[in-house]
């Protein structure tokens, strides 16, 4: 059974940075795509950013290109977005995903088969 456990999450004023880690249980975290997940309140979930199982091609949601970078470090298991120039509209539970299977649209959730429980990032004004 996988298990991704995600931390850095927190409260910070708006034109601050964080960096979110997503650390995967398992050998074969290398072989798998991974990615990043926003949920804010009364809102459904929404992709944010998708990192190849090499680490060679990243895609992002248009809200947040430019200002987030998501990377992984396959000798550790994890996966990383650092998330710069905040705005109180990036305020969501942020949950890393890995990617099941072959094919599909990689801002699909349904395209993801195991996610983290998830950590809180505020951004006030």
């Amino acid at each position: 059974q996988v298990q991704l456990v995600e931390s850095g999450g927190g409260l910070v004023q708006a034109g601050g940075s964080l960096r979110l880690s997503c650390v995967a249980s398992g050998r074969t975290f290398s072989s798998y795509h991974m990615a990043w997940f926003r949920q804010a309140p009364e809102k459904e979930r929404e992709f944010v950013a998708f990192i190849t199982l090499s680490g060679a091609g990243t895609y992002y949601a248009d809200s947040v290109k430019g200002r987030f970078t998501i990377s992984r470090d396959n000798a550790k298991n994890t996966v990383y977005l650092q998330m710069n120039s905040l705005k109180p509209e990036d305020t969501a539970v942020y949950y890393c995903a890995r990617k099941g299977g072959y094919g599909g649209n990689y801002y699909d959730t349904s395209m993801y088969n195991y996610w983290g429980q998830g950590t809180q990032v505020t951004v006030s004004s």
